[in-house]
């Protein structure tokens, strides 16, 4: 395996090189990645897109050390995720990666407040108050932090862990169809927080999504067709990545 040196990846917050991942064994097996290499870079917030099947949640889950793969090597900043054990994985996961799946994942036993915090008290880490209340602040939560998820709407409740994820400044947050359960309204809230949170927090986020107006949100678009990153859209609109998604439906 080649090896790439540190000083390429300055700049970069995940990177996947020559990545192959498949599932099952034998004739069976399905290659979901097929030797892709995408650079995710720091600051920036990148939507991944392409048909179903085309590998857009797998890529997600190898870059963030959630899947491992089959050959080719994961990135984040200048840790090599493909030499790491079990316990470093972890680790990382803990420290280093936030996430936003499309369910919320809250706890339903907890208050809104202790659901933010949780990832710092699993990691027995002392939350910075001022940077709790300028999360808190950005994501319109102030009044609701005593309230557990049964009390609040799906948007507020896809907001709690928007908050959840950013507050332990984590290097990337990964965001798997953040918006796929949330109503027009909610979903640009939501769409909105992760932009400001790029923007003014220096966040750098990772979005998986099927939806062009979404993703018109993002600095960068990847594609993926096959396993493999096929085209790139910089500073999209909405028309641009329909127009694409499209084509690659269509096979072109």
């Amino acid at each position: 395996m080649t090896t790439v040196a540190p000083e390429t990846i300055t700049g970069l917050a995940a990177r996947a090189v020559g990545v192959t991942k498949k599932f099952g064994l034998g004739a069976t097996a399905v290659t979901a990645l097929d030797d892709i290499s995408v650079d995710i870079r720091r600051g920036r917030f990148t939507a991944i897109m392409g048909p179903s099947g085309s590998g857009k949640s797998t890529l997600m889950h190898s870059l963030a050390g959630l899947d491992t793969v089959n050959s080719g090597q994961v990135w984040i900043g200048e840790t090599e995720l493909t030499t790491l054990s079990d316990k470093g994985l972890a680790d990382l996961r803990r420290n280093r990666v936030g996430f936003v799946f499309q369910q919320f994942n809250l706890l339903p036993t907890l208050s809104a407040e202790e659901n933010i915090l949780l990832p710092l008290a699993i990691a027995k880490r002392t939350p910075d108050q001022a940077w709790f209340d300028q999360v808190v602040e950005a994501v319109g939560l102030a009044d609701r932090l005593a309230h557990r998820p049964s009390e609040l709407s799906g948007g507020q409740q896809q907001r709690v862990a928007c908050a959840r994820a950013l507050l332990p400044k984590p290097d990337v947050i990964f965001a798997d169809e953040p918006t796929g359960n949330l109503d027009t309204r909610a979903s640009g809230e939501i769409l909105r927080f992760l932009r400001q949170s790029v923007d003014e927090f220096n966040q750098t986020i990772v979005m998986v999504t099927h939806d062009a107006s979404a993703a018109a949100y993002a600095d960068q678009v990847v594609f993926l067709q096959d396993g493999k990153a096929v085209h790139e859209l910089l500073e999209p609109n909405a028309d641009e990545v329909l127009d694409t998604m499209k084509s690659l439906d269509g096979g072109s």
